[in-house]
């Protein structure tokens, strides 16, 4: 039977990248976002499913993972690459825009992986369970205290779920990108900064593949990426 994935917070980028690897490891892929309109292209691409989720609603969620296990089964890699970001000085943030930040990161977070893990234990086979994470997990930066303390927030949660629920054989990892992602709208700037000078979408995927398949006798419940050029 092939492994099956699910993707919350899919789109064009990295998740994009994720979602083509597997698909090419032979594995059905499910893709949920905010508009799953956007995600069909895809979907048909790699001859998977999109559904729509607001991965801060419970409602949403409970109903995304009940979809998935109607049309799929219980996933054996789910990715949480959802989120959003406000930035400014502090003294002028947007509370409303600090409070959205918060729950499309860490809360959302939290509903995605208890729900894969719900799903993972009941199975009885154990999963991989994976956050994206960023710089920011990691280092607060000048305007940017939103970002931080959402992204913060999800690296607790994937440590303390690594230390719950590795004994019970499910692998939760976060993966710390530091560095800029390459796009087609920032291929300038890589270029002025020479080659191999920003993350390749198709390269963290394959670090994100390298975590689901770790032997269980050496789990990394972290892993950074950054590109060569790149001080940390």
């Amino acid at each position: 039977m092939p492994e099956i994935a699910l993707i919350v917070g899919a789109g064009s980028g990295l998740s994009a990248a994720i979602a083509r690897l597997l698909a090419r490891e032979g594995m059905k892929v499910g893709l949920a976002a905010r508009n799953a309109d956007k995600l069909q292209p895809l979907a048909e691409e790699i001859g998977g499913m999109a559904w729509p989720c607001d991965a801060t609603n419970p409602d949403h969620v409970a109903g995304l993972f009940s979809a998935l296990d109607r049309e799929l089964g219980v996933p054996d890699l789910v990715v949480f690459n959802a989120g959003y970001r406000t930035r400014g000085p502090l003294v002028d943030l947007d509370i409303e825009e600090v409070r959205k930040t918060l729950i499309a990161t860490a809360f959302g977070g939290f509903l995605v992986g208890q729900a894969a893990a719900r799903a993972m234990l009941r199975r009885g086979h154990g999963g991989t369970i994976i956050f994206t994470g960023a710089s920011a997990s990691v280092k607060g930066y000048p305007k940017s205290a939103p970002f931080a303390m959402g992204k913060f927030a999800l690296r607790g949660l994937a440590e303390s779920m690594a230390r719950e629920l590795q004994p019970q054989n499910i692998h939760v990892g976060h993966v710390v990108i530091d560095g800029g992602i390459l796009a087609s709208d920032r291929a300038a700037a890589a270029a002025q900064r020479g080659p191999d000078s920003m993350l390749r979408p198709e390269a963290i995927a394959d670090s994100f593949l390298h975590l689901h398949r770790q032997h269980r006798s050496a789990w990394s419940w972290e892993i950074a990426v950054r590109p060569w050029v790149e001080s940390f």
